[in-house]
């Protein structure tokens, strides 16, 4: 399973002009119908994809942390959340709060994470592909396609499909 999902991340790069196009429709798809087609084949690609033979989100991105995040890490470690600020996070160029490297500080060799049960908000609902208004994010879904293998399975699908 890892070789497939990593061959999907590698045709992703390799499909750009498709993909773009495929957006390119998203864009003029009214929100009801879109958020109906997100929904149902992120259903359908986590029924073949496990995150834990991927990880790739952990490993080359870092979400966007809030206070409440940095709460509950700095609570499951038993430290004060200015420690973790510390060690862990830094303020971007957008000035939002993110892990100071890749990987994750809390990734682990099998692909689990340490802080699973209180990991951050975005990290809980990556990779966004089953919330309402998928309109509001499609720019964030386009860069995700070449990160996530299940985003681009998704879009993969879309274009195989006729719509708007």
């Amino acid at each position: 399973m890892e070789k497939y999902i990593k061959d999907l991340l590698v045709e992703a790069k390799k499909n750009k002009r498709k993909i773009d196009a495929v957006f390119k429709k998203l864009k003029k798809t009214p929100q009801k119908e879109l958020d109906k087609l997100f929904h149902s084949l992120h259903e359908e690609v986590f029924e073949h994809i496990n995150c834990l033979d991927c990880a790739n989100c952990c490993s080359s991105i870092s979400p966007t942390l809030y206070n409440r995040d940095i709460d509950r890490i700095a609570s499951t470690l038993r430290l004060k959340p200015s420690e973790v600020v510390e060690k862990h996070i830094r303020i971007d160029d957008e000035n939002d709060y993110v892990f100071r490297e890749t990987p994750c500080p809390f990734l682990m060799e099998d692909y689990c994470c340490s802080v699973y049960e209180d990991r951050p908000k975005a990290c809980r609902e990556y990779p966004h592909t089953d919330r309402n208004k998928m309109f509001q994010i499609l720019s964030l879904t386009k860069k995700n396609v070449y990160v996530c293998p299940a985003v681009y399975w998704i879009i993969k699908n879309i274009d195989s499909m006729s719509f708007s």
